[in-house]
C-alpha cells in the first residue's frame, strides 16, 4: 500500500483575503482583520475526491490533518505526529521528521510556499512531496493546480511519475511593500501529471512586452467609463493601465478606481464588498500569472468568490500581453469555490494589444469521483 504522510499547515492563507500578501509574522494582525482558516477547507475538497484511491494515510493530530480527515470520512492509519496548543512551523517539520521514520512514500501538505519550504528543509530532495495549494503565493511547482487535481494525482498511485520541481521562497516583507523577491531554495521530487501540476511563476520583462502593455492600456482608456469602479488585480499589466490613467497603482495588491482616481489603495475583501454595496456599475480587470496562468485564486484572494458573483463573470477582463499568453498555454481559475470556477467556461477572451484579443483555453477542475468514503481505517 502506498504510504502518505499528511499535514495541513492550519493557518496557511489567512492574510490574503484580509489584503496581507501572506500570514507569515502577520498571523495577529490578519486575525484582528477578520481572517478565517483556509485550509482546512482547501484539504477537505481533496480528501472528498479520494474514493478508491489505493493510499495509506499517516496524518497529524487536531487542525494539522487528523480533524480534517474524520470530517471526510477518512480514518488515518496512523497519528504519527501529536502536537498541544497552536501549531507552528516547529511542528511541521517535527511531523515530517515522524512521516520519514514511518517510511512514506510521499508527503502530500496543504500550505503555501512558506509550508513547502518547512517541509523540504526536513525531507530532502529525495521524498517527494505535492502540495494542496492554500497559501496566499504559490509559486513553487510542487502544487497541484487545485485540490480536485491533487485528488486525481493521488487516484493515480502507486503508478506516479516524478520531475524535479522547484521551491521558492518569497520575501513577505518586502512583498508587502510592493516588491516581489523570490530565490529557489532547493529542488525536490515531487509527482508530475500533465494539466494537474503547475509551474513555477514566469516573470516576463523586456522592451516588447512594454510595448505590449502600452497598447493595452491605449485600448483600455478607450472604453473605460468614468462611471464605473473598476478593481484592478495585480502585476505589471495593470499597474501600467493605472499609471497611464495618472493613478498611483499597488503593483502586488487589489486597487479600486473611480473616476480616474484610487478611492480604495491594496484593498482587502472587507473593503471591496463595501464599495459593491455603493458602486452600480462595477468591472475586475486581472492579468494572469505569468506562466502558471492562474487569472483567480493566487495572489488575489482579495477578489473573493463572493465578489465574484456579486460583480458577475461577464464583468471580469483579463488584459495580458502577447509575449505573456505564448508561454501560458491554459488559463486557470482556482477562486475556492468550486462550482464558481466551473461556471467560467472552458475559454475567455484575453485583450491583449490595441483592439486586439485572444480567446484562452481554461483548464477544467481535475474530474474525480466526489462519493465521501466510508471510515475505514487508512484504506479508501
Amino acid at each position: 500500500m502506498y504510504r502518505i504522510g499528511f499535514v495541513v499547515n492550519p493557518v496557511a492563507g489567512m492574510g490574503g483575503a484580509v489584503g496581507l500578501k501572506g500570514t507569515d509574522g502577520v498571523l495577529p494582525e490578519a486575525v484582528m482583520r477578520g481572517a478565517h482558516p483556509r485550509s482546512p477547507a482547501r484539504a477537505m475538497q481533496a480528501l472528498r475526491l479520494l474514493a478508491g484511491a489505493p493510499v495509506e494515510i499517516l496524518a497529524c493530530s487536531g487542525a494539522m490533518g487528523e480533524e480534517v480527515l474524520l470530517d471526510a470520512g477518512i480514518v488515518p492509519s496512523c497519528i504519527a505526529y501529536r502536537y498541544s496548543g497552536e501549531s507552528t512551523a516547529r511542528d511541521t517539520k517535527a511531523a515530517v521528521k515522524a512521516f520519514m521514520e514511518h517510511g512514506v512514500d510521499l508527503i502530500v501538505f496543504c500550505g503555501g510556499d512558506g509550508t513547502a519550504r518547512d517541509i523540504a528543509e526536513v525531507a530532502g530532495t529525495n521524498l517527494p512531496l505535492l502540495g494542496i495549494p492554500a497559501g496566499v503565493k504559490m509559486y513553487s511547482s510542487v502544487f497541484a493546480l487545485d485540490p480536485a487535481s491533487a485528488a486525481a494525482i493521488l487516484r493515480q498511485a502507486p503508478d506516479l511519475r516524478y520531475h524535479d520541481a522547484e521551491i521558492v521562497d518569497v520575501d513577505e516583507e518586502a512583498y508587502r511593500s510592493g516588491e516581489l523577491r523570490t530565490q529557489v531554495f532547493c529542488y525536490v521530487k515531487s509527482p508530475h501529471v500533465p494539466g494537474r501540476t503547475q509551474v513555477t511563476k514566469g516573470v516576463f520583462e523586456d522592451s516588447d512586452e512594454d510595448r505590449a502593455k502600452d497598447e493595452i492600456a491605449t485600448f483600455m482608456l478607450e472604453i473605460l467609463r468614468d462611471d464605473t469602479l473598476y478593481i484592478l488585480g495585480a502585476g505589471t499589466t495593470t499597474e501600467h493601465l493605472a499609471v497611464r490613467m495618472g493613478c498611483a497603482k499597488t503593483l502586488l495588491g487589489v486597487d479600486a478606481v473611480y473616476g480616474g482616481n484610487v478611492i480604495a489603495a491594496d484593498a482587502n475583501e472587507e473593503t471591496l464588498l463595501g464599495l459593491l454595496a455603493r458602486y452600480p456599475r462595477v468591472r475586475i480587470l486581472v492579468s494572469p500569472i505569468g506562466a502558471q496562468g492562474f487569472i483567480l485564486g493566487r495572489g488575489s484572494q482579495q477578489i473573493s468568490p463572493a465578489i465574484v458573483r456579486m460583480v458577475g463573470i461577464r464583468n471580469i477582463i483579463i488584459l495580458a500581453t502577447p509575449g505573456k499568453l505564448s508561454r501560458t498555454g491554459v488559463l486557470y481559475v482556482d477562486t475556492g469555490d468550486a462550482a464558481l470556477d466551473r461556471e467560467f467556461g472552458t475559454s475567455i477572451q484575453v485583450i491583449c494589444g490595441y483592439r486586439l484579443a485572444q480567446r484562452k483555453r481554461i483548464g477544467l477542475p481535475a474530474d474525480a469521483d466526489s462519493r465521501i468514503p466510508g471510515a475505514q481505517p487508512g484504506i479508501f
